[in-house]
């Protein structure tokens, strides 16, 4: 079975259970998410949704958007996340590449995009928004719209609300669809003359969900707290309960919802996770997992996670790609024995799809859960990742980036390779090594940044204990925190090197 067909049959077997609880603490149960999605098919294609059909997504992580979103799906219908708050030359030139014929957007966002006021206030706080409610398919006219939310002023005339359209007719589905079909476009990068977005049917969506299951233990009972679709779905498809954080959610709140709700999962972003041990050091007892993902993490950060999960939690890395995740999971025990061992480079663990390196020891990847391909590209048959990487006694580690790859002289320095490592030293939370070039030579001077209580100098004696002579930096500059970037708070290297330069001034 696809992916809305699993979930819809969980959710017949157990109607009464809670499927959803939301951020302000409703819930959902498995019969009324059912009832809801179908709901949402039945509108849709009422009105005029055709297979194939984009819709713009623009409504946050919520029990409304995940209804909306699986809704679209069982229409057969293409969710595509373009973020109209990339900027108006970025947006469009997504819009063009993806051609949606719908939007489905919060009643909020349709008034800051057109009312003046409302407009005014969203720009001074940096959301350039384009005009939601008068987007047009290239030589079709104007998009038609969905809502969620109560009405306000700017919502589009003839605009279907969710909420009414929930109380509708729900009719079921008369067979699963082509498990191949598009199913969601994630736009991840790119640039205006040639933007980026992922294509995933329902069928490499389930497979990834299959892999998720296999070593995550996930039933009935089990309360998974996240705002991750992909952790949230697996958790929905196995009957367990899935409880989202409220937008906005500090992590002292998100801390206390763990325990009074009595999360059995959580998904954290390392960075994220730091913050919560700040406000809460010790995980509750119910917790038994504790998933690491969208961004490395360090050293300090595992131990910090380990000693707050003693003696009931495990705590897993996870390593995936919007192309195709997961790839690999690995607990954090392994990932710290592997740098205490004096082993370079970033343990992933042990990969749970077919993967293989070239001659240049870039990692390739492929298997069920890989997605078509890029839009208006060719199918993908293999995802060359960008990332380098060698097999350890089965297991992957990532040494670097091919793109962040640093020249000095003959040498060319890895900063993956070597960042676990320092950040392992003692006084060291974080890690991160830029070049900055030289415009004569084409040589890098090579900077270490580190976030933590150590001096430079004290700290440059010991570096030879853990790196290679060649990847010795040329400057050591403690920082008080690293630059990040995205919802996924990873290292934002272009601005670290402009700090870097900074220093040296």
């Amino acid at each position: 079975m696809i992916l809305i067909e699993r979930l819809l049959a969980q959710a017949a077997a157990t109607p009464e259970a809670v499927a959803l609880v939301a951020g302000d603490g409703t819930e959902l149960s498995y019969g009324g998410l059912r009832r809801q999605v179908l709901a949402v098919r039945h509108a849709l294609l009422a009105t005029g949704l055709e297979p194939g059909d984009g819709v713009l997504f623009s409504v946050r992580p919520s029990p409304e958007a995940l209804v909306l979103a699986l809704g679209v799906v069982a229409a057969r219908g293409v969710v595509v996340f373009a973020d109209p708050g990339a900027g108006p030359e970025m947006f469009t030139a997504r819009l063009r590449l993806a051609r949606p014929r719908w939007s489905a957007a919060e009643s909020f966002l349709y008034a800051a995009s057109r009312l003046g006021p409302v407009r005014a206030y969203a720009r001074r706080r940096g959301l350039l928004l384009p005009d939601l409610g008068a987007l047009e398919v290239p030589g079709e006219g104007r998009m038609r719209h969905i809502y969620t939310g109560r009405w306000l002023p700017g919502v589009p005339r003839g605009a279907l609300s969710l909420a009414k359209i929930v109380q509708g007719p729900a009719e079921e589905p008369p067979d699963a669809g082509d498990p191949d079909a598009p199913a969601t476009v994630i736009f991840t990068s790119g640039t205006t003359e040639n933007p980026r977005a992922v294509v995933h049917s329902q069928g490499s969506l389930a497979a990834a969900l299959d892999l998720f299951r296999e070593r995550l233990p996930l039933g009935p009972g089990d309360v998974v707290h996240t705002d991750q679709l992909m952790l949230g779905l697996p958790t929905l498809i196995s009957g367990a309960r899935w409880s989202m954080p409220p937008l906005f959610c500090s992590p002292a709140a998100f801390a206390r919802l763990l325990r009074d709700r009595g999360a059995t999962h959580t998904f954290c972003v390392p960075v994220h996770l730091a913050e919560i041990l700040d406000a809460a050091p010790e995980f509750p007892a119910a917790l038994r997992y504790v998933l690491l993902g969208a961004a490395p993490a360090p050293p300090a950060i595992l131990r910090r996670a380990l000693s707050a999960a003693a003696p009931s939690a495990k705590v897993l890395s996870v390593y995936a790609m919007t192309e195709i995740l997961p790839v690999a999971i690995a607990s954090a025990e392994e990932k710290l024995a592997h740098t205490r061992s004096g082993s370079d480079g970033d343990l992933l663990g042990e990969p749970l799809v077919p993967a293989r390196l070239d001659a240049s020891g870039e990692l390739h990847l492929s298997g069920p859960n890989l997605c078509r391909g890029y839009l208006g590209d060719p199918p993908l048959t293999e995802l060359p990742t960008g990332d380098l990487a060698r097999l350890d006694d089965g297991r992957l580690v990532l040494t670097g980036r091919k793109k962040d790859m640093l020249i000095r002289g003959k040498f060319n320095l890895y900063p993956g390779l070597y960042e676990p490592a320092i950040a392992a030293l003692d006084g060291v939370a974080e890690a991160a090594i830029v070049g900055l070039p030289d415009p004569e030579t084409g040589d890098e001077e090579v900077v270490l940044a580190v976030v933590g209580d150590t001096d430079p100098g004290r700290l440059r004696r010991r570096l030879p204990e853990v790196i290679d002579h060649d990847a010795l930096p040329d400057r050591v500059v403690v920082l008080p925190a690293l630059p990040r970037s995205g919802r996924g708070r990873k290292l934002d290297r272009d601005r670290l090197r402009e700090l870097v330069r900074e220093a040296a001034v």
